[in-house]
């Protein structure tokens, strides 16, 4: 494998006509060897990023760089990256060992070389000994993993995935996403990786790229964009939270009557309070509520409650909540490491 290489986006906008743009003036950095994650609603402009990197989308303005060397205009072929596309694209009348072996063929490498590095790159995705096998015979997670090893096998310096585990079951997703994860961090590869989905976002990044309307909304890791949402669009795209019209002195926050010590670098006045769901706790005083939904789901209790300053959503743990019925009066409290405030 190659020397990982780093990416860098500066200003890069792409129009399709006179009036669709789908990237508007992107700025961004994929440091060699990390695994960065374009995350966004469908039609945000997260696969055209993608495609402008691979070279398969011309940018209308701005430069693309791969290893500090200027690749804007540089054909597809000529980028040394390869992709791993939503729908695998593998060849119906080619056996798994002719799939991955296709990039090597046409590179006319020795044949010798080609049987050893396709050996190797499907010994490295698990599938050694199924070289012969036709790939329509082969489950979803196994025909996604010949797609995995015909994009290794070419050895390259930056590794797309353009939605790779949308065409498999919830169970299969998690696991080929954690193989996904291990390969990368094991060969050091650069890897930029499009998902609608935030749970895999967050099970695999180092980096993650909100992305909305074509504009970058927030880039930060796992950890910063699920504690410190640079505001609503991220806070809610990010897992679940509740938004609660609150007021803030710099010391205390307050909701309605209930009042808590926080501290947070934002502007005093009025503001919007997220809070994450397993942030609540239920009390014997606090922030007044009625429930408005419940759902037992074995190791927790997904909540909803109305209140003065908005719905509150929370999933608690534990038993003892069985009773707890629709119309209840209760009171909650709130961990503060489950707040952030964003301006209103």
């Amino acid at each position: 494998m190659k020397t990982a290489a780093p990416v860098k986006l500066e200003n890069v906008t792409k129009r399709f006509g006179k009036d669709v743009t789908a990237v508007d003036n992107v700025n961004l950095d994929v440091k060699a060897g990390s695994l960065l994650t374009l995350l966004g609603p469908s039609g945000c402009g997260k696969t055209t990023i993608l495609r402008m990197i691979a070279g398969l989308e011309r940018a209308t303005e701005g430069k693309i760089f791969i290893d500090s060397n200027d690749v804007t205009k540089l054909p597809a072929n000529l980028r040394d990256v390869t992709m791993v596309f939503q729908s695998y694209a593998l060849f119906p009348h080619m056996n798994v060992f002719g799939n991955v072996a296709y990039g090597l063929e046409v590179a006319r490498r020795p044949k010798d070389q080609i049987i050893k590095e396709v050996d190797e790159a499907l010994a490295m995705v698990g599938l050694e000994g199924l070289g012969e096998r036709a790939t329509n015979a082969l489950s979803g997670g196994q025909q996604q993993r010949v797609a995995l090893a015909r994009a290794l096998v070419m050895h390259p310096q930056v590794l797309l995935f353009d939605e790779p585990l949308s065409n498999l079951d919830a169970k299969l997703r998690k696991y080929v996403r954690e193989e996904i994860r291990e390969l990368q961090q094991s060969l050091g590869i650069t890897t930029v990786y499009v998902t609608h989905d935030q749970e895999e976002a967050l099970a695999i990044s180092d980096v993650i790229v909100v992305v909305n309307k074509g504009k970058i909304e927030q880039i930060g890791s796992p950890f910063e964009l699920y504690t410190q949402p640079a505001n609503k669009f991220v806070a809610d795209f990010i897992g679940s939270a509740s938004f609660l019209k609150a007021k803030y002195d710099g010391e205390i926050l307050s909701l309605a009557d209930y009042k808590i010590p926080f501290k947070q670098d934002i502007r005093a006045g009025e503001v919007i309070a997220m809070i994450r769901p397993e942030a609540v706790i239920l009390s014997d005083d606090g922030l007044s509520v009625k429930v408005k939904t419940a759902a037992y789901l074995g190791s927790m209790t997904d909540f909803s409650f109305e209140s003065a300053v908005g719905e509150v959503i929370a999933n608690i743990t534990g038993e003892g909540f069985m009773d707890i019925k629709k119309g209840d009066d209760l009171h909650l409290q709130f961990k503060t490491a489950g707040i952030h405030l964003l301006e209103k």
